[in-house]
């Protein structure tokens, strides 16, 4: 419709030129009989009117435009977010947190440009050229035709320039996607940067990355405006040579002056979509590099294959079983070399050994963060890659390191991974985790936000905050990942008590530093480099003087001089 608008624009100037000032009567109706004075107001009034119905149709277009393309937006966000809380710890440990960011919020704008400030005025130009192609065809097809002229090198513009300009809007996005990666590295880091007075350093970093960034989007920008300078100068040498055609004709007597000016108004609507195709396509070069990033997320196959058994409503035992399982991280050692361990179901089994002997590792394939290179890791018989991620993860509470806590309530934090939770069945949590003392102390209880990274809570309360939620869990799998390493003493033996409730009929894996906080776990396995050396109640691997009776001494040995000092 505004294509349509666009084409009767220059017609009531020619009425004004070639009938009303010649006082020539036109020949159709409903301006037949009109005399000069009534034709001028006539065409006066149509031209107000057409402007004020293309202004109409414009905010209607760009209202609509816009609005369809951030559903578009939005639809892709939500489809990328997806995607990567489908990817495996393996994927993200890889990458940065910054440019995955970038990737979500600003890169996924592309899918806008490319649609709705892409291939849409594209087909709307592409109309409203071939309409004006039509109607100056039919007035003179020797002025068309030189006009049409600068088209075939202003194409070859748009394709020469448009390559370089997406290898530029990749570099400039590159560019923006690591200052966000420095900035919330900086911000995420801030005590320790405040403690190690390193301010200065970090702000030289982010200057630096701040001005690469600025230069890559200035030269971006400056090849555009050099793009977009050419095309104009093309369409200009079009528009004169059309202007001295036409003043040759009109000289000659073949052509009227109101034809020429219809025409060269025409002119203008010829352009006007050339240039908004080249204006377009040097856009669409732009958000190529975007959403090239972005796709190449979603093209990023998960390496985790869901599974299709369901445990909907399937009662489990909780018998776990590791066959013959090798496991290492992408271009690192191997961690895990041929484990073979029966965990029968509701027995807890404490996993000891040095750092980096593979006990979180261990753990981690039992809630499939990753699976197995080699061997398998059985859930009451049936190998884990069968059942479904989300029905497998559901029957598992973690109580993982370091302790994460939303900056949500303190009674969200501990129902996050249940909602449903009722205020009472929180509330016991809260108890069961020796939370009380804190509660006591807080205005708004459980209400009480907690603050970024739970900045208002002391380690030892995090921990305890992630026991909570682990009780709230109530699943048939435990997994505590040194689930007392941030408390004192005192709360420690409290918690302990607390946890060997939440354990009571449940396999639990316990991974714990602290040898003597394992002493009432019915089997404990000791990993080294990779292997289990030795597994057995505390008593007896006390009693066999190996791997473990040198850990508990080398620790007690430690504890004694500590205590010493």
């Amino acid at each position: 419709m505004i294509s349509v608008c666009e084409l009767l624009k220059p017609w009531p100037l020619k009425i004004v030129v070639d009938n009303v000032l010649t006082a020539t009567p036109v020949a159709w109706a409903p301006a037949a009989g009109l005399g000069p004075a009534a034709l001028l107001l006539a065409a006066c009034i149509g031209l107000v009117l057409l402007y004020i119905v293309i202004a109409g149709l414009g905010v209607l277009n760009n209202a609509t435009t816009i609005a369809i393309g951030q559903g578009m937006v939005n639809d892709f966000r939500l489809d990328l977010y997806q995607h990567l809380q489908r990817l495996s710890l393996g994927f993200h440990t890889g990458r940065d947190v910054g440019d995955l960011l970038y990737r979500v919020t600003a890169d996924t704008f592309a899918i806008q440009t490319l649609g709705m400030n892409g291939v849409f005025p594209i087909i709307t130009s592409a109309v409203l050229f071939a309409g004006m192609v039509v109607v100056m065809g039919r007035m003179d097809w020797l002025l068309t035709a030189v006009a049409l002229a600068v088209c075939p090198v202003v194409f070859l513009g748009i394709t020469l320039m448009g390559r370089r300009i997406t290898a530029m809007a990749t570099e400039a996005h590159r560019k923006e996607s690591r200052l966000y990666t420095v900035t919330q590295r900086g911000i995420s880091a801030i005590r320790v940067i405040q403690a190690f007075t390193t301010e200065d350093e970090e702000a030289r970093q982010f200057a630096a990355s701040s001005s690469e960034s600025l230069r890559a989007n200035l030269r971006m920008y400056m090849m555009q405006t050099v793009y977009a300078g050419a095309i104009g100068v093309i369409i200009a040498i079009g528009t004169a040579l059309v202007l001295w055609v036409g003043a040759t004709k009109v000289l000659a007597g073949t052509l009227t002056i109101g034809q020429v000016l219809v025409f060269t108004s025409y002119l203008a609507s010829l352009y006007a979509p050339i240039n908004s195709v080249s204006q377009t396509i040097g856009m669409i070069h732009g958000a190529r590099a975007g959403a090239a990033r972005a796709l190449e997320i979603l093209a990023t196959a998960p390496d985790l294959r869901d599974g299709t058994r369901s445990l909907a409503g399937v009662p489990l035992r909780g018998e776990v079983r590791f066959e013959h399982v090798r496991f290492a991280y992408a271009a690192g050692p191997t961690v895990l070399r041929d484990v073979d361990l029966v965990v029968p179901a509701g027995q807890v089994v404490a996993i000891v050994g040095a750092t980096g002997a593979g006990k979180s590792t261990l753990v981690s394939l039992v809630g499939r963060f990753y699976d197995p290179l080699a061997g398998r890791v059985l859930l009451d018989g049936v190998d884990l890659r069968e059942y479904r991620l989300r029905d497998l993860r559901s029957r598992i509470a973690m109580v993982l390191q370091p302790p994460l806590v939303f900056p949500t309530t303190l009674g969200e934090n501990i129902a996050y991974g249940r909602p449903q939770a009722t205020a009472a069945e929180i509330a016991r949590a809260a108890g069961l985790a020796q939370l009380d003392g804190l509660l006591g102390r807080l205005p708004q209880g459980l209400a009480t936000p907690v603050g970024e990274h739970g900045a208002t809570l002391s380690g030892g309360e995090q921990q305890r905050v992630t026991i909570a939620r682990a009780i709230v869990r109530d699943a048939p799998i435990l997994i505590l990942d040194e689930p007392t390493s941030a408390l004192d003493t005192e709360t420690e033996a409290l918690v302990i008590a607390a946890l060997r409730e939440l354990m009571r009929g449940r396999t639990t894996f316990v991974i714990a530093h602290r040898l003597s906080t394992i002493r009432h776990a019915d089997r404990i396995v000791v990993l080294r480099d990779g292997v289990v050396a030795e597994q057995g109640d505390f008593e007896e691997l006390i009693a066999r003087d190996g791997a473990f009776a040198r850990l508990y001494a080398a620790q007690f040995e430690r504890g004694a001089a500590a205590a010493d000092r």
